[in-house]
C-alpha cells in the first residue's frame, strides 16, 4: 500500500513539525492542499494541543497528524489528547515511542517515527512503526550526521515499511531523487517556512530568501545535540566559544531563549533561525497549494525528461 493509500492524502508529502512554527495556520493549509500537514506540539499544554487541533479542523476537513516530541515531559498527556481527539497519524522524534505505539494503534492511529540512521530504523520496525521517515543532516533543526542521499537508500534496503525522504527538498528535482533512492514520499520544513500561510515574522522569510547555499551553521555538536540554522553573529559567536570548550553554563547565557527570539520576535541577529541547506534555493513567498503543486508538477516534468544513457 503506497504511503498516500495509507494517509488518504493526494500528494505523498508531509509538512516538518516545526516548533512554534507548525501550527494551524500552516498545518491546515498543507492538508488542505493534499498533503499531510503535522502539528509541532512540542512546548504545547495538553489544552493548548487539543486548542491547535481544533482550530486545524476549521481550516480542513482532510487528514493531519500531530508530531510527539518524546523529551517533552507531558508526551503521556498530549498522547491522550490525540487519541481523545480522534487524530489519525502520528509522528515522533527525539526519543524511542516503542511504548506509546500500542495505545496509539490501539485507537486506529498510525504511527511514524523520524529516525537518522538504520539502527533506528531496525528498532522502528521492531517496535511496530507503519513507516519512517529518513533524516538527512541537510535538514534544519536538530540533525543526524549522514546525509539524505546516503541515509535514505540504505533504510529503504534495510526496511519493508514505507521510507518518507527528508532533508535537501527544495524543488521537483529534489522530490524525484527521493523517489529514485526509494522514497514513497517526502517530508519538507524549510520550503514551507516561505509559505504565506506560515506564522513566523516577515524578517523570518526574508531571511530564508535572502540565503546563500553556504549560509547555515550548524551549533551543538559538541553537547550531542546539533542544531542546524541560518547563520548570524550570535551562533558565529556560539560556535566560536564551543569549539574552544567553553563552559555549558556559558553557552547556555548567550542562546537560551534564541529561538523564540527568531520565531516570535522575528530577531535575526540574536536568535536562531532554523531552517536547511536548502534555504538558498528559495526564492519567492507562495501560497502552499502553489508550493506543493509546483514541487509535483516539476518532479513530473523531471522524471519525463530524465535520461540516463
Amino acid at each position: 500500500m503506497s504511503i498516500t493509500e495509507m494517509l488518504g492524502i493526494q500528494y505523498p508529502i508531509f509538512s516538518g513539525a516545526m516548533m512554534r512554527i507548525a501550527t494551524h495556520e500552516l498545518v491546515g493549509a498543507v492538508s488542505e492542499a493534499g498533503g499531510l500537514g503535522v502539528l509541532g506540539s512540542a512546548g504545547l499544554t495538553a489544552d493548548q494541543l487539543r486548542t491547535e487541533i481544533r482550530a486545524t479542523r476549521q481550516l480542513t476537513d482532510k487528514p493531519f497528524g500531530i508530531n510527539l516530541m518524546l523529551q517533552m515531559k507531558n508526551c503521556p498527556e498530549l498522547a491522550q489528547v490525540i487519541i481523545d481527539e480522534g487524530v489519525k497519524v502520528v509522528t515522533t522524534g527525539a526519543g524511542n515511542p516503542t511504548s506509546y505505539i500500542p495505545p496509539l494503534h490501539a485507537a486506529g492511529i498510525k504511527v511514524i517515527p523520524v529516525i537518522a540512521s538504520v539502527h533506528h530504523a531496525h528498532k522502528m520496525v521492531a517496535a511496530g512503526a507503519d513507516a519512517v521517515v529518513a533524516e538527512g543532516q541537510e535538514s534544519g533543526g536538530h540533525i543526524g550526521q549522514t546525509s539524505t542521499m546516503a541515509l535514505l537508500p540504505q533504510v529503504v534496503d534495510a526496511v519493508d515499511i514505507p521510507v518518507i525522504g527528508a532533508g535537501g527538498v527544495g524543488d521537483g528535482r529534489s522530490i524525484a531523487a527521493m523517489f529514485a533512492l526509494g522514497a514513497q514520499g517526502v517530508q519538507c520544513g524549510t520550503i514551507f517556512l516561505t509559505a504565506e500561510e506560515c506564522p513566523v515574522p516577515a524578517s523570518y522569510k526574508q531571511r530564508v530568501l535572502a540565503a546563500s547555499d553556504t549560509d547555515t551553521i550548524v551549533t551543538g555538536r559538541s553537547q550531542r545535540d546539533p542544531v542546524r540554522a541560518l547563520t548570524n553573529p550570535m551562533l558565529t559567536q556560539y560556535l566560536q566559544l564551543e569549539q574552544t570548550n567553553a563552559p555549558v553554563a556559558e553557552l547556555h547565557a548567550l542562546a537560551d531563549g534564541s529561538f523564540a527570539k527568531a520565531v516570535e520576535d522575528g530577531d535575526m541577529e540574536h536568535g536562531t533561525p532554523m531552517a536547511g541547506e536548502v534555504a538558498g534555493m528559495m526564492t519567492t513567498i507562495r501560497p502552499v497549494k502553489e508550493i506543493i503543486t509546483d514541487l509535483f508538477s516539476q518532479a513530473q516534468e523531471v522524471v519525463t525528461q530524465l535520461k540516463i544513457e
